[in-house]
Parts: structure tokens; sequence; C-alpha cells
């Protein structure tokens, strides 16, 4: 017989997750430092995760245009975030600072349809077969936010490649 979780595992996970999200939405706001590493290790993980994503639309061809939607819109929104974007220096370390509205935006998003799926019980089931059960939207959604992550990433490494200051 296996051992019993701890009773307090739920409020450790609940605790990391919390960090994880903290984390990744502390990105869109505020001025960042500018890590090639960090940034080239990102590009890299983003890379891999939309080519899972292209083959997860291929083998489930119900969530096809959903993932297509996304992929574009993702890529619109990280043209026009980058855009928006200031490179700048702080004692002589490059960095940047996203628009706080659209990453405001993006964290809203991700984090309301998150909780849309916890509130339609879609992790009170446990994992399914498979990816038969996915939704378009969610997929829709991981695109965006996976295109917009990897043209950030790419346009940032451009950019201050380049030295380009300009807004």
């Amino acid at each position: 017989m296996p051992a019993a979780l701890p009773v307090y595992m739920p409020w450790l996970m609940t605790a990391g997750f919390g960090w994880l999200y903290y984390r990744r939405i502390r990105r869109h706001f505020g001025w960042q430092a500018w890590r090639p590493v960090r940034n080239g290790i990102r590009i890299g993980i983003l890379s891999l995760v939309s080519a899972m994503l292209v083959l997860a639309a291929v083998y489930v061809p119900h969530v096809i245009w959903g993932v297509v939607a996304g992929s574009f819109a993702g890529v619109g929104l990280g043209g026009f975030a980058l855009k928006h974007t200031v490179i700048s220096t702080r004692d002589g370390a490059p960095g940047y600072t996203p628009n706080p509205w659209i990453g405001g935006a993006l964290a809203v998003l991700l984090i309301g349809r998150l909780a849309w799926r916890w509130y339609a019980g879609a992790f009170s089931q446990g994992m399914g077969p498979g990816m038969g059960n996915a939704s378009p939207l969610t997929l829709a959604l991981a695109a965006a936010l996976v295109c917009y992550g990897l043209v950030q990433a790419i346009g940032l490494a451009v950019r201050l490649r380049a030295g380009n200051t300009a807004a």
C-alpha cells in the first residue's frame, strides 16, 4: 500500500504554483535586467513547446484552428508589445521595460483561463487518457502565450544585440 500524502501537501503545492505564477507574471512589470543566457534558454524551451503545440494540432484535429488562431494572435501581440518595450541601461547594465498593460492583460488572461478550467472541474478529474479531450480554447491560449514569449525573446535578443535603444 503506498504511503498517504501528508495533510499539508495540497497547501505546499498551492504555494509552489503560486510562487511560479508570481515569477511568471513579475516578468511583465518594471525594469528587467538583460540576461542573454537565460533568454537563450527561454528561446530554446519556447521553441520546443511550440513544436509540441504543432504536433498536438496535427495529431488532434479538433484543436488545429485553436492553435493556428492562438499562434497568429501571439505573434501579432508579441510584435506589438516589442514596439512598446523600452530598452535602457541602469548602472551600466542593459535591460528593458515591458509595457505593463500588455503584461497585465496576459496575466489576467492566463489566470482567468486557469480559474475557468478549475471551476469547470477540469483538474478534479485527474489526467485523461490523452489529449483527445483537449480544449481548442486552452490550446489557443497556450499557443498565443508561447508565440508571444518567443517573439518577445527573439526580438529583445535582436534589439539588445544591435544596441537599438529606440522604442
